[in-house]
C-alpha cells in the first residue's frame, strides 16, 4: 500500500505508551536557523514536539536561533537548567554538540541530519535520495516540456544527495529529461533566502522548466511562490507543503523529522533510551511523498501507479537510489 504522509507505520511509531509506564522528562529542542515556522525541515521538528506534549502533558522548553553563536549558548543553558533529553536539529549543530554533550554525561541529546558519536547522542539521518527519487519521478511525468528544476539551500554533500535522488528518479522516467540545479548559498543564510529562492526558480523557469523542486528550508517559500505566479509546479520538502498553493505544488518530499523528536522524548520517557545512529528511508516510513487533496488532481493513475511501483522497488533493493554521501558524486 503506497506509503502516504501519515503511513500507519509512522503513526505507530508516535503511539504514547500509557502514562503508568513513563518517567518525567523536562525535553527541549534548538532549532536551526530559519525558525520554527518555516513551513519546512524545523516546523516539522516543532511539529513533532507539539505532538507530544499534546498527547502526554509533558512541557517542552524550545529555542529559535539567530546566529550561529547561540547554538552553545542554547545546548548548555537547557542542560544545565535540567532539560532531558535535548534535540537539536540540522547538521549545523554537530560542533557545538560536540563540545557541550560531554560537559553533561548524564543528559541525553538528539541531533537530526548528522553523526556525533558520543555515548549520550543519538543521530538520527534520512534517506532522503530515495523520497526525492519519487518526486522526481512524479515531476518528470508531470512536466509538459522534458525540463524540470532544483533549487537547493546550503550547498552541501546532504542537499547534493537530494537533488541526485531527484535526477535519477526523473531520468527513470523520462531519459530526455533536462534538470536544471542551482544552490543558494554556502552558508546558513542559504536557508532562509526566499527572495533568492524564487529569483533561482524563475530562471530555471524561463529556461524551460515545467516543475521545480526545492530543498532550501525557508528559501523555499520564494522557490513555490515563483512557480504559482509562473503557472507552473513547485514540489515541497521535508512538511507536507502541499496547501501552500493548493493546485500549484505537485507534491512535497516529506521527511519525518516530527517522528524523529517524538521518538526522542518518548524512548526517554519510556526508558527506551537508545544512542548511536537511526537511518530511516522509505522502509521505516522516514521519507515518503505527500498525498493529500489539494494535489490529488495533479496525480494521475499512471503517476499514482509508477510512484507506487517505484517504493515497493526500492523498499525490496530491485531499484538502488544512488546516495551522493557516499562518493561526492552524481552520476545522473
Amino acid at each position: 500500500m503506497l506509503r502516504q504522509f501519515f503511513g500507519a507505520a509512522a503513526l505507530a511509531t508516535m503511539m504514547v505508551a500509557a502514562p503508568s509506564l513513563a518517567a518525567e522528562i523536562k525535553p527541549a529542542v534548538v532549532y536551526d536557523l530559519g525558525g520554527k515556522n518555516d513551513q519546512s525541515f524545523n516546523q516539522s521538528a516543532y511539529a513533532g514536539a507539539d505532538k507530544y506534549a499534546k498527547d502526554t502533558g509533558t512541557a517542552y522548553k524550545d529555542f529559535e536561533l539567530q546566529n550561529d553563536t547561540q547554538r552553545e549558548q542554547a545546548m548548555r543553558r537547557f542542560a544545565k537548567k535540567g532539560h532531558d533529553p535535548i534535540v537539536v536539529i540540522g547538521f549545523s549543530q554537530a560542533e557545538a554538540l560536540k563540545k557541550v554533550a560531554p560537559e553533561f554525561p548524564n543528559t541525553k541529546f538528539a541531533i537530526i541530519d548528522m553523526v556525533v558519536d558520543l555515548p549520550n547522542v543519538r543521530s538520527v539521518v534520512f534517506k532522503e535520495h530515495e523520497g526525492s527519487y519519487l518526486v522526481g519521478l512524479l515531476a518528470a511525468k508531470a512536466a509538459q516540456s522534458d525540463k524540470v528544476g532544483f533549487v537547493g539551500g546550503m550547498d552541501i554533500p546532504l542537499i547534493r544527495a537530494f537533488a541526485c535522488g531527484y535526477k535519477q528518479g526523473a531520468k527513470a522516467a523520462n531519459p530526455k529529461i533536462e534538470v536544471f540545479e542551482n544552490m543558494t548559498g554556502t552558508t546558513g543564510a542559504a536557508w532562509n533566502d526566499p527572495v533568492k529562492g524564487g529569483e533561482l526558480a524563475k530562471s530555471q523557469i524561463d529556461r524551460g522548466a515545467d516543475v521545480v523542486y526545492h530543498a532550501a528550508g525557508g528559501t523555499g517559500a520564494g522557490v513555490l511562490q515563483a512557480a504559482a505566479d509562473a503557472g507552473k509546479l513547485g514540489i515541497g520538502v521535508d512538511s507536507n507543503q502541499n496547501g501552500i498553493h493548493p493546485g500549484k505544488v505537485l507534491t512535497s518530499m516529506v521527511k519525518r523529522v516530527d517522528v524523529a523528536v517524538y521518538n526522542a522524548f518518548k524512548d526517554l520517557a519510556d526508558d527506551k533510551w537508545s544512542a548511536g545512529i537511526n537511518v530511516l528511508g522509505l522502509a521505516e516510513d522516514g521519507v515518503a511523498w505527500a498525498d493529500d487533496s489539494n494535489n490529488k488532481p495533479l496525480i494521475s493513475d499512471d503517476m499514482r501507479a509508477a510512484v507506487e511501483q517505484a517504493t515497493k522497488d526500492i523498499i525490496a533493493g530491485k531499484i538502488v537510489v544512488h546516495d551522493y554521501r557516499a562518493d561526492n558524486t552524481c552520476p545522473y
